[in-house]
């Protein structure tokens, strides 16, 4: 079973486990699309499934290029959070205090919890958040999507990285048996050896097997590295490899699924949907929130370089699908581009940052985007201002000719080492 974090998949999600784990007074909420959305709020589709996770993966995206979200939606994010901590998908009464009706999960909370520290200003929600994810931790040391079911990678990793940008080190997150989160992770990594060795699974199948899953290695990479959702510009490091041998360390593992992206990714440059049972059309699908997802687990385990085919795909081939899939999709791709050094104000031609921004309430600041390399040289070809040719530019020459040569050579010497 795969965990995309679209609408439509996790309306499936939440109905199927709360039917399956949940007690049974909890029930799935019902979509209401023709209900009035909150004017805080980030897309205009129907929230019910999505409606906390598409905000915080705003937010995220926001902070990590230099934009500070409205009040009022920083407001309605903090407004879904229940007393317990825990944040649901979505709560359209937040009149009314949650009960056992009121469907919570751990990604909700999780990538709330990572929104509202970067952020910053909420660490009371922050910590309220963090107590209850690791109250619900499960006994081999996991994370199901809702508290109480199974363990799955994803619900694991972003937990970890949750946990990790809180500050807590995981390994004193322990269950009564002593099991860390690690412990769960590394038990859907999949040996090396077969043609998918090296790749998390999402949860073990009936009979016990692991099944490699794109979504969940993608996760799984994140998670055994620590980090969150939000990655830096990494440099590449050696080609990854897959480590052999048990148990594993979470950086063999790390490496172990980063080895399995890149292999997938070479063959067309993404990463495909699941066939769904009973399609009459085989043809692979591609999964552009996947790929974007195993472009910063790349970069994260420090091989970007083998994520720059899925970069430049993405340029080319993503508006389409990020339009009709809303804020979560261009947080995706910004911070794909993030974690790549690819230019969020550029990317193919498209301005993430700007039709990201556009699906929700008018940022409180954006910052401005520096000048590129080639708008400087365009400005000192023009003549203009302070390039060459302007006022200024002769102003400098006579001071350096005053200053002598030793204060060129060591100015020169100066830039070379920034």
């Amino acid at each position: 079973m795969t965990v995309r974090r679209s609408a439509a998949a996790l309306a499936v999600t939440a109905a199927a486990l709360c039917a399956t784990a949940a007690p049974a007074a909890v029930a799935a909420p019902s979509p209401s699309p023709s209900a009035a959305l909150p004017s805080g709020l980030y897309g205009t589709g129907d929230p019910t499934y999505d409606g906390v996770w598409r905000q915080s993966l705003a937010f995220l995206a926001q902070q990590a290029v230099g934009v500070t979200p409205a009040t009022k939606a920083v407001d309605w994010l903090t407004g879904q959070q229940c007393d317990s901590g825990a944040f649901p998908a979505y709560r359209p009464d937040t009149s009314a205090p949650c009960d056992a009706k009121t469907v919570v999960d751990t990604n909700a909370t999780a990538a709330a919890a990572q929104a509202l520290r970067a952020i910053g200003g909420h660490q009371d929600a922050l910590a309220n958040a963090v107590s209850w994810l690791k109250s619900v931790q499960n006994e081999d040391g996991g994370w199901g999507y809702t508290a109480g079911s199974p363990s799955d990678a994803n619900s694991t990793s972003i937990v970890i990285g949750t946990l990790a940008r809180a500050g807590e080190k995981l390994g004193d997150v322990t269950t009564h048996g002593g099991k860390t989160p690690y412990a769960a992770l590394l038990a859907f990594s999949i040996p090396c050896g077969g043609k998918d060795g090296g790749a998390f699974a999402y949860q073990p199948d009936k009979a016990g097997e692991l099944a490699a899953n794109g979504d969940a290695t993608a996760a799984g990479v994140l998670g055994a590295l620590g980090k969150g959702l939000v990655v830096s510009d990494n440099a590449a490091v050696k080609d990854p490899a897959c480590h052999k041998g048990s148990p594993l360390e979470p950086e063999q593992a790390a490496q172990n699924g980063a080895s399995y992206l890149a292999t997938a990714l070479a063959k067309s440059g993404h990463l495909d949907l699941p066939k769904m049972p009973g399609a009459e059309d085989s043809a692979p699908q591609p999964d552009f929130g996947n790929t974007a997802d195993a472009v910063v687990a790349l970069s994260a385990a420090g091989h970007k370089d083998k994520a720059a085919g899925s970069v430049a795909w993405l340029k080319k081939n993503s508006a389409a699908w990020a339009k009709q899939s809303g804020p979560a999709a261009y947080a995706q791709l910004i911070l794909a581009a993030h974690a790549t050094g690819a230019d969020v104000r550029d990317f193919g031609g498209a301005d993430l940052v700007a039709q990201l921004n556009a699906t929700g309430p008018e940022p409180a600041a954006v910052k401005k985007p520096e000048p590129t390399a080639t708008e400087d040289e365009e400005k000192k070809d023009s003549g203009d201002g302070d390039g060459i040719g302007g006022v200024w530019w002769f102003v400098g020459i006579g001071l350096a000719v005053g200053a002598g040569a030793g204060f060129l050579i060591s100015g020169r010497r100066k830039n070379q080492q920034l």
